[in-house]
């Protein structure tokens, strides 16, 4: 059974529940206490999308119906507000108020332009940079623009990606430096048919928020899509990959880009490698704990990797496991069928339990906030 078997997913997220007193332009500000909340997008047995936020004992703060299937969700830095970004080729993207999932705003792509499922906030809160597709030229990345106004985003400018298909983006150490996934595959409006598997042109490039390139890097495999992005505190980058070959190939999956270092293959085991089924779909690292976990739905499988030494300390099974997110003890990990867990990863060896949270029916990506 699998997750896919339902009608589309969405994505689920967890914020903080200590309030702090004091406001930003009309805003209560909150901040991280301890029962954190998990952000993410869901559906319902009937196919019904929602975003929704969970505390990890399972209570829930918020299920929000929505239109169209989300897959990623990004949290304000510091307002309690997220964007539940529309999944590829949506057009839709919703801000939600995480303290009781008020609908703030549906936000809806100009034309000629569809979202790729992920967004960043930059640290300031007043900016939002998404990643869309330009269907006049269909795959050429761009990255959208929007200012944060009360309770409203509002399209401001765009950047190029400097490439094609750009999925997942995320910010280096120093809030300034935005790295970005480009998939490498073009793709039509309203559409997930890909055009150019046998030229597709993948890359990792990190840009700074003008828009300037400060580099752009590519893996040997040609039809190895960049899609899914971690980034631990030192600056380290690691890149979850989607082959689009041949199922026998023998591909690595995993890529890592250390400060000061190229792009370039993680060191996974051909034993790992094969469960992957040449997909991968989630990538977190713990920067504490200086560990990579990563998910991968389609061999049902959940790995976890020491960071600097690339020893491998967990190859476990999880039917369509989905979305990982680091928590203190060390990563939670959502599940399309089944129940969501967490790995304790403080100890020699690791353990895991499930989560008094609803089974199954999560997309590919999870929030803790």
């Amino acid at each position: 059974m699998n997750r896919r078997t339902f009608l589309g997913l969405g994505a689920t997220a967890l914020a903080a529940t200590a309030v702090a007193a004091s406001t930003l332009g009309g805003w209560t500000l909150t901040h991280s206490g301890p029962q954190a909340l998990l952000l993410s997008a869901r559906n319902d047995a009937a196919g019904q999308h929602f975003a929704v936020g969970y505390r990890l004992d399972g209570s829930q703060v918020f299920a929000t119906a929505v239109s169209e299937r989300c897959h990623d969700v990004i949290a304000h830095p510091f307002l309690p507000m997220a964007l539940f970004v529309g999944r590829r080729p949506s057009t839709e993207s919703y801000l939600v108020d995480t303290r009781d999932g008020r609908l703030l705003q549906t936000l809806r792509a100009p034309a000629q332009r569809h979202f790729y499922g992920h967004a960043v906030f930059h640290k300031s809160g007043e900016w939002l940079y998404a990643t869309e597709n330009d269907t006049r030229d269909p795959g050429r990345g761009v990255l959208g623009v929007y200012r944060l106004q009360g309770e409203q985003l509002q399209r401001s400018d765009e950047l190029s990606t400097h490439g094609i298909g750009p999925h997942q983006l995320l910010w280096l150490p120093d809030g300034e430096t935005l790295v970005v996934a480009n998939g490498g595959i073009r793709t039509e409006a309203d559409s997930r048919v890909e055009m150019n598997l046998n030229s597709m042109q993948s890359s990792l490039v990190l840009l700074q928020r003008d828009g300037s390139l400060v580099s752009k890097e590519q893996l040997p495999e040609q039809m190895n899509s960049v899609r899914h992005l971690a980034v631990a505190s030192d600056g380290t980058v690691v890149s979850g990959q989607q082959y689009m070959g041949e199922l026998s190939d023998k591909v690595p999956l995993l890529a890592i880009k250390r400060p000061g270092q190229p792009f370039q293959h993680f060191p996974v085991a051909d034993a790992q490698r094969q469960l992957m089924n040449q997909y991968t779909a989630s990538v977190a690292i713990h920067s504490e704990l200086r560990l990579l976990a990563l998910t991968a739905p389609r061999g049902n499988r959940v790995f976890i990797w020491d960071l600097d030494s690339a020893a491998l300390r967990l190859d476990a099974p999880l039917a369509d496991c989905a979305g990982v997110g680091a928590v203190a003890d060390g990563f939670v990990v959502s599940s399309g069928v089944g129940r969501c867990r967490l790995y304790d990863c403080r100890g020699e060896r690791i353990t895991s339990q499930p989560l008094q949270l609803p089974a199954g029916l999560w997309d590919n990506h999870l929030r803790l906030a």
